[in-house]
């Protein structure tokens, strides 16, 4: 009798422990962040502040349709993007720059096109700029607005974070980064201010009636604190950035380690989809316009 009351309670705790583990153990689905039933999900995405407000949008418009899936967002630059979606630390990764050779082992989504507006303060009367002239005023060549043009004043050179993809798109588009031997070097005046996201150049550039910088046109045109000019007689404007005309241009991509399954790959498609495009619309140019 007491050998069978041994083997209840061993049986039982086999069935407990059975049971836990099953419970602690993901599922395949949880593994792949499929958002299926109601299970919460999570999906992590850093890397480009330009990048980061548009997926911010996309991800609130996706979770009115996947509620059990929660998308944190967070910026870094777009080589922390490029990185992190490398490493295998992030689902997914934002850049705003063409990827180079050594990373193109990444799977790449473009979800938009976006201009890199130059921007200046309001009270600045200089409306026009050639790529060359940026590039000198960005390289230390060219000072003072009044050798441009401008009222006299020292220019207040405001760039982004080395690693940051619209820093990368903007000095080689305008030919700030220069070719020396087999290497790319970047020449950015030494004296320009270095500010780390789109809303602090900005800022700067709002603040400093001499400042001149960059940023995402998306950012920049909802922006009334700043000034765009135009780039070769170029307006910055959606359709000038699409017909190619506007020349200071970039993709903004979604980045991933492997193939996307699961939720990863369910925001993805949404954002690509028609509806998801729409979003983009609203700010950037579509990707599949």
């Amino acid at each position: 009798m007491k050998s069978k009351r041994v083997l209840a309670v061993v049986m039982v705790l086999v069935l407990a422990v059975a049971a836990f583990t099953a419970c602690a153990r993901p599922t395949e689905d949880n593994q792949n962040g499929t958002a299926q039933g109601g299970e919460k999900q999570n999906i992590t995405i850093n890397g480009s502040t330009s990048v980061q407000p548009l997926v911010e949008e996309l991800a609130k418009a996706f979770k009115s349709k996947k509620p059990n899936v929660t998308i944190d967002v967070q910026g870094g630059g777009s080589g922390v993007g490029i990185k992190s979606a490398n490493d295998g630390v992030v689902d997914i990764g934002m850049s705003s720059r063409e990827l180079k050779a050594e990373e193109k082992g990444l799977k790449e989504f473009k979800i938009a096109i976006d201009g890199i507006s130059v921007i200046v303060n309001p009270a600045n009367g200089v409306t026009n700029l050639t790529l060359e002239q940026i590039k000198k005023i960005y390289i230390g060549e060219i000072t003072d607005w009044s050798q441009i043009g401008g009222a006299a004043g020292k220019i207040t050179v405001v760039t982004r974070e080395e690693g940051s993809g619209t820093r990368g798109a903007f000095i080689e588009l305008t030919g700030v980064e220069m070719k020396e031997g087999d290497k790319k070097i970047d020449k950015t005046t030494a004296t320009a201010i270095t500010q780390g996201s789109t809303g602090a150049v900005m800022t700067t550039v709002a603040s400093d009636p001499n400042g001149i910088g960059y940023a995402s046109f998306g950012a920049a045109a909802e922006n009334t604190a700043i000034k765009m000019i135009s780039v070769e007689n170029v307006q910055t404007s959606a359709e000038n950035i699409y017909a190619g005309t506007y020349k200071i241009s970039r993709p903004f991509l979604m980045l991933t380690k492997e193939e996307p399954v699961g939720a990863v790959k369910e925001f993805i498609d949404f954002i690509l989809s028609a509806e998801g495009q729409e979003v983009v619309s609203k700010h950037y140019l579509k990707a599949n316009k």
